[in-house]
């Protein structure tokens, strides 16, 4: 290949290689092996939105009377549903919102907000993309974001999932800058990263779209009972491999699917499992698991990628 680097040797830009063994060892609060949360993504796609010449909102033409419906199914029961059994085990959620949610379902934001849960920006509406925006558009959309939160429920805006996983070159940046303490959008790991941002602190945090019900029921087809399996095999062996460091769990959801009536039954039964298991893991919200890692870990996490992984 010579002297001059492949197209294939490119990478994001926004996290070194950091090899899973030898890394300084991450220690959860109460000497928990796993950290465990759960992002219910409340989200709102609207029927006839606007068009974005880079992505179609719904693959039939709109309004997509249909999809929307099905949709709506999350909001009008999933999400109550999805509530009431997370609150039966004690599971708090970080919610993944689409803005708008604030001004069309208040009540579901208070509802959420009544029992601790925790809220990050997935954009003001999942029908709406980061491409094509301009630095400016972005920033104003992020702005919004926070203020829009912080008068409905009180929090400071701590994390970001982009809307319908779609971003700008300068995402990362921005949110870092607008003091955003971590991003669900990279899929690279099991532990926390620290990223490369122009300014401020942030920490790639574990999240999956393996075992996210979206993936799990509209692209891999799996049953409710496969995907509770699937739920568990994940669990185990991340909590194996706490024990040498801590090591992180995301069930990213939606009410819409999980929070039906035949699906929210065998999700209980991961929520049991985890019951089960409460001495090794610390169950709580993504804003937590970010905290404790920029305290206690950056630092020495900076150190040892900038060695290559070597202690």
């Amino acid at each position: 290949m010579g002297k001059e680097k492949s197209s294939a040797a490119e990478d994001t830009g926004l996290y070194d290689y950091w090899p899973y063994r030898d890394r300084p060892k991450i220690t959860w609060p109460g000497g928990k092996k796993l950290a465990f949360w759960v992002a219910p993504n409340i989200e709102f796609y609207e029927l006839n939105p606007p068009t974005n010449p880079h992505r179609k909102a719904w693959a039939r033409p709109v309004p997509d009377v249909v999809n929307y419906a099905y949709r709506d199914h999350g909001n009008r029961v999933g999400n109550w549903r999805l509530m009431e059994v997370m609150a039966k085990y004690n599971v708090l959620g970080s919610v993944s919102l689409s803005i708008a949610m604030c001004d069309h379902f208040p009540d579901i934001i208070d509802a959420a907000n009544k029992l601790g849960w925790e809220f990050f920006s997935h954009g003001i509406y999942n029908t709406r993309y980061s491409y094509g925006m301009d630095e400016t558009q972005e920033r104003a959309v992020l702005e919004d974001s926070i203020r829009t939160v912080e008068a409905a429920t009180g929090q400071c805006i701590k994390g970001y999932l982009a809307p319908a996983l779609t971003h700008t070159v300068r995402t990362m940046d921005l949110i870092a800058e607008l003091g955003f303490t971590y991003t669900c959008d990279l899929f690279q790991d099991d532990q926390p990263q620290p990223l490369k941002t122009r300014t401020g602190r942030l920490v790639s945090m574990p999240y999956s779209l393996e075992i996210n019900d979206h993936y799990a029921y509209n692209v891999f087809g799996q049953s409710p009972a496969q995907y509770t399996d699937v739920l568990k095999r994940q669990f185990d062996t991340l909590l194996e491999e706490g024990a040498r460091s801590g090591t992180v769990m995301c069930i990213p959801l939606h009410a819409y699917l999980v929070g039906r009536s035949h699906r929210i039954g065998p999700f209980e039964e991961m929520l049991k499992y985890l019951d089960a298991h409460r001495d090794d893991v610390w169950v709580t919200r993504a804003c937590d698991i970010a905290d404790h890692f920029i305290q206690h870990h950056y630092d020495d996490a900076l150190v040892n990628i900038k060695r290559g992984g070597q202690a």
